[in-house]
């Protein structure tokens, strides 16, 4: 039964108005087996999945698709209903957009039961709770009386997972499954996945641009580039020696350390500096207690911080270690405790004196989504010279436009800065995300700062966009002498970026040192596992 062919698709196409952006694609799965199909963001692979079961809007799709002899294109939107969920289920990319806010997870987990196997609510509520446990949810019982919003992006994922087994399908479609996942967490969803598969026997597709997840878990792959399936064929033949220059191109995409490697002199200046640095939240306490007064849950538990000028310290950890905590501390952006200066200034003496807006020139922030971060409404003549109105606000329009094409040439988006005039009235959302990135950081530029925070600067990119946007970023460090506090959860863009390291758990710094001791010989066995995870 397993060398059984479950999906075979043939000549599938699809358009959007009659512009085709899949082209006539061919690939089959055999029971039981896990196909990747990998390519980078428009490359068609999610589209091409998806319109298996038509889900695409205004898709118009041809072709054939057989499963198990019968073809899901052929099929009315009544026979479909009674596939999906039923014969091929789906884990979408982002758990807490494809639940549903307004119910539990256990209700949501029920539904499917009660819906197609037709079971009662005591039934399904026994069943969900076995499917969560199965999952690895620490109190099953307690987490399916949990709203989406009350649960880890671990566990949200892991609650995705039990839905979409709770009708026993014969193919998984798992779209990008752990991209918003940690490193560690990533591998465990990853072998969770592998494990169900091979308890229930299912076949899987993964939909991925993650090379390192497609080697440690798909039987074979399959490469698509702008909608043409470019290669396809066993994992370890695709990765050895592949033929096309697509697929090289993407195995070769990993990010190159170009940074200077001289050491800080000692007692210089130095950029940012913490000493004692704690950041308190208040939390509502249970009972009466709450109505007067509040609890402390303590975010970042006395860090101690250097960054010299010309270097990059790196912070990595999981979801809630409090990385990210420390970086809006860092901004000015929190109240904290400790000592805490740029280039020399307190952070709290300038709140105290109203003297922030110099402090703010000094330090500047690239966020990890440049879609959300850039405003949709402004063009990038008003966003990337925003920065110059608060901070040299004597600059005339004529100098303020050049200022602003000039930082545009020089993160790459103009060659010619005489003609840059010509992106000066677009919009975010004519760029590609990559595009989006550099404005980004040409909007943090432009006000001449000594450091830049960035948070997550490459995790929403796809591979080959990444390494251009490392690159980008370590040629501006060697030209300009700027410092970085590179937050962020994969080891290799520590390993490329990073002078010295810190690695964070639970609001504590559990490990710090040069980037190379730290991951090539980690001591704390939390650093062990996020450097396990990540080969």
């Amino acid at each position: 039964m397993k060398d059984q062919v479950l999906l075979d698709v043939k000549n599938l196409r699809v358009s959007f108005g009659g512009q085709e952006v899949v082209h006539g694609i061919d690939f089959s799965i055999k029971a039981g087996e896990k196909l990747a199909l990998v390519g980078e963001s428009g490359s068609g692979k999610t589209v091409s999945a998806l319109s298996l079961l038509r889900l695409v809007h205004n898709a118009d799709v041809a072709g054939s698709a057989l499963l198990n002899g019968r073809d899901l294109l052929a099929m009315t939107e009544h026979q479909l209903r009674g596939v999906r969920g039923d014969d091929v289920a789906i884990i979408f990319q982002e758990p807490m957009s494809a639940l549903n806010p307004l119910y539990t997870v256990g209700d949501q987990i029920a539904e499917v039961l009660q819906l197609k196997k037709g079971l009662t609510p005591r039934q399904a509520l026994a069943a969900t709770l076995e499917l969560l446990a199965s999952t690895g949810i620490p109190e099953p019982a307690r987490r399916a009386g949990a709203f989406p919003h009350q649960l880890s992006g671990g566990q949200r994922q892991r609650a995705m997972i039990a839905m979409a087994l709770a009708s026993a399908p014969k193919l998984l479609l798992a779209d990008e499954p752990t991209t918003a996942l940690d490193v560690s967490l990533r591998g465990q969803i990853l072998e969770l996945l592998a494990d169900l598969q091979r308890q229930h026997g299912m076949a899987v597709l993964l939909i991925t641009h993650d090379l390192n997840l497609v080697r440690r878990f798909a039987d074979r792959v399959a490469v698509m580039e702008h909608g043409h399936l470019v290669e396809q064929g066993a994992v370890s033949e695709v990765f050895d020696a592949p033929r096309h220059r697509y697929t090289r191109m993407l195995l070769a995409s990993k990010p190159e350390r170009q940074v200077v490697e001289t050491a800080p002199a000692t007692g210089g200046e130095v950029v940012l500096r913490a000493r004692g640095l704690r950041v308190i939240y208040p939390v509502p306490l249970p009972g009466l207690r709450g109505w007067f007064r509040k609890g402390e849950f303590v975010a970042v538990q006395g860090a101690d911080l250097d960054i010299p000028p010309g270097q990059t310290l790196g912070v990595i950890g999981e979801s809630g270690s409090g990385k990210s905590t420390l970086a809006l501390a860092a901004l000015g952006l929190l109240p904290h405790q400790g000592k805490l200066s740029v280039t020399g200034a307190d952070w709290q003496q300038a709140k105290q004196n109203g003297q922030t807006r110099a402090l703010r020139q000094r330090i500047q922030v690239v966020f990890q989504d440049p879609f959300s971060s850039l405003s949709p409404r402004m063009t990038i003549e008003q966003i990337v010279g925003e920065g110059l109105l608060v901070h040299q606000p004597g600059l005339s329009v004529a100098e303020r436009r050049d200022r602003v094409v000039r930082a545009l040439a020089e993160v790459g988006l103009v060659d010619d800065p005489a003609r840059g005039g010509d992106w000066l009235q677009r919009y975010p959302h004519e760029f590609s995300g990559g595009q989006r990135q550099r404005l980004a950081i040409a909007r943090a530029l432009i006000v001449e700062p000594r450091l830049l925070v960035l948070d997550e600067p490459t995790s929403a990119l796809d591979v080959t966009v990444q390494k251009q946007v490392l690159a980008l970023l370590q040629r501006l460090q060697r030209e300009r002498g700027l410092s970085y506090l590179l937050i962020t959860h994969d080891v290799e863009v520590i390993r490329a970026m990073a002078h010295q390291v810190v690695v964070m758990k639970d609001g504590a710094v559990v490990e710090s040192g040069g980037v190379m001791q730290v991951l090539h010989h980690p001591v704390h066995p939390y650093t062990q596992t996020l450097v396990q995870a990540a080969a």
